[in-house]
């Protein structure tokens, strides 16, 4: 992933409530969370629910699957693994001062 489908991304992932909901699916595990569970733990209207939801899907945050009428949604592991390996791949890697001098 380059820096600038990451920077993309965490536009998409950048309000309080799409990182709660990111953080509980990932909590949840790859059995997801159900629509109705998000709510009922975030305790926010089902509109604005599905509004965060789908700047997540946007981002391939989440995943969404039907079961009936339930939908379920599951963290995107890849992406967000993609995303920490965007944030730590040069981790201590270190630089000289000349070019913390021309970033300055």
């Amino acid at each position: 992933m380059d820096n600038e489908q990451a920077a993309l991304i965490f536009e998409k992932l950048g309000h309080p409530t799409r990182l709660a909901v990111l953080q509980l699916l990932v909590q949840a595990g790859e059995g997801g969370m159900t629509v109705g569970a998000l709510q009922d733990r975030l305790q926010v209207p089902a509109s604005t629910l599905s509004h965060h939801i789908s700047h997540l899907s946007q981002g391939a945050l989440l995943n969404q699957e039907r079961d009936g009428r339930t939908r379920i949604c599951r963290a995107n592991y890849a992406t967000v693994e993609a995303l920490v390996r965007v944030l730590t791949e040069r981790c201590c890697a270190g630089f000289t001062l000349s070019q913390d001098r021309d970033t300055a």
